[in-house]
C-alpha cells in the first residue's frame, strides 16, 4: 500500500514537471514567429527607451503602451524574417547602414558611460550659478532711445524734445530701430552690459528722467537716450535654472572628452576647426 502511494506521488511530480517545468522559459518570450522565439527582453528594452524619451520631453505615455510595444516588436520580427528571406541582409546598403548604426551606438555608449562616471554635482551647479549671478551686476536700467543715421538729425530731435515734444512720440515717428521705435523707444529693463560700450557708458551717467544732451555715436548710428528707471538686477532662482546649468556643464565635459580623444589619436586627417 505504501509503495502504491509512493509511486502515485512520483507520477504526480513527473506530471507537474511536464506541465509547469517549461513555464520560466516561456515567460522569457512573448511570441513564436515561424518557429523563432521573440524574447520579452526586446519589449523591455524598447519600453525603457520610450519611457526615457517621454520623461525627457515631459510627455505622458498612452495607457495601452505595453500592448502597442508588444505589437511592434512582434511585427518587426515578421518584417525582419521576410527581409532575410529576400536576401536583403547581404546587400551592401544594409551592411553599410549596420556599420553606421554600430558606430553611433558605441559613441552614445561611450558618452553615457562617461557621464555616469563623471556626474555634475550640486556644488558645481551652485558655483556656476553664483558666477553667472555675479556677472549680471547689481543694477538694471529701463531706457528709451531714438536711433537715426545722421548726427544733425539727432541734434534736431533733441531740440524738439527740449522744446516740449514727448520723447515717445518723437521716437515713434523718427527712430530707425525696428525693435523699439514702435514702442516709443522703450528698451525695457536690462543690464548696462547688454548694450554696446558707447551706449552703456552714456546710459549709466544719466539720472532717472534725464536725456543725453548730445547724440551718442555707436556702430548703429546716433542715439538719443533717456533713462526711465533703475532697479536691482533680477536673477532667476537656482531651482528654475538648475537643469540648464547641469546640461551646460555636462556638454562642456563631453566637449573636453572629444578634444582629449582627438588630441591623443594618431591620424593624418585635418579637422576644419
Amino acid at each position: 500500500m505504501k509503495h502504491r502511494h509512493a509511486a502515485t506521488a512520483v507520477s504526480a511530480l513527473a506530471l507537474a514537471a511536464t506541465f509547469f517545468g517549461p513555464l520560466p522559459a516561456q515567460a522569457q518570450n512573448i511570441a513564436i514567429v515561424n518557429g523563432k522565439a521573440v524574447p520579452k527582453a526586446r519589449v523591455d528594452a524598447l519600453m525603457a527607451q520610450i519611457s526615457k524619451q517621454a520623461t525627457a520631453r515631459n510627455q505622458q505615455l498612452p495607457p495601452d503602451i505595453d500592448r502597442l510595444v508588444r505589437d511592434k516588436v512582434v511585427l518587426d520580427e515578421m518584417f525582419v524574417q521576410e527581409a532575410e528571406k529576400r536576401g536583403l541582409a547581404a546587400s551592401p546598403d544594409y551592411k553599410a547602414q549596420m556599420e553606421m548604426a554600430r558606430e553611433n551606438i558605441l559613441v552614445q555608449a561611450l558618452i553615457a558611460d562617461f557621464e555616469k562616471k563623471n556626474p555634475v554635482t550640486d556644488a558645481e551647479i551652485q558655483a556656476e550659478y553664483d558666477k553667472a549671478k555675479a556677472q549680471v551686476g547689481g543694477k538694471e536700467y529701463r531706457a528709451r532711445h531714438i536711433l537715426v543715421e545722421k548726427e544733425e538729425d539727432a541734434k534736431a530731435l533733441i531740440a524738439q524734445i527740449k522744446g516740449g515734444a514727448p520723447f515717445e512720440e518723437v521716437a515713434k515717428k523718427n527712430s530707425k530701430d525696428p525693435g523699439s521705435g514702435e514702442n516709443g523707444g522703450d528698451l525695457d529693463f536690462a543690464a548696462a552690459s547688454s548694450y554696446v560700450p558707447e551706449f552703456s557708458q552714456a546710459l549709466t551717467k544719466l539720472n532717472k528722467g534725464e536725456m543725453t544732451e548730445t547724440p551718442v555715436k555707436t556702430q548703429f548710428g546716433y542715439h538719443i537716450i533717456k533713462l526711465e528707471d533703475t532697479r536691482d538686477a533680477q536673477f532667476p532662482a537656482l531651482n528654475d535654472v538648475k537643469p540648464q546649468i547641469q546640461q551646460r556643464i555636462a556638454q562642456e565635459r563631453v566637449t573636453k572628452l572629444r578634444d582629449d580623444i582627438r588630441a591623443k589619436a594618431k591620424t593624418d586627417y585635418k579637422f576644419s576647426n
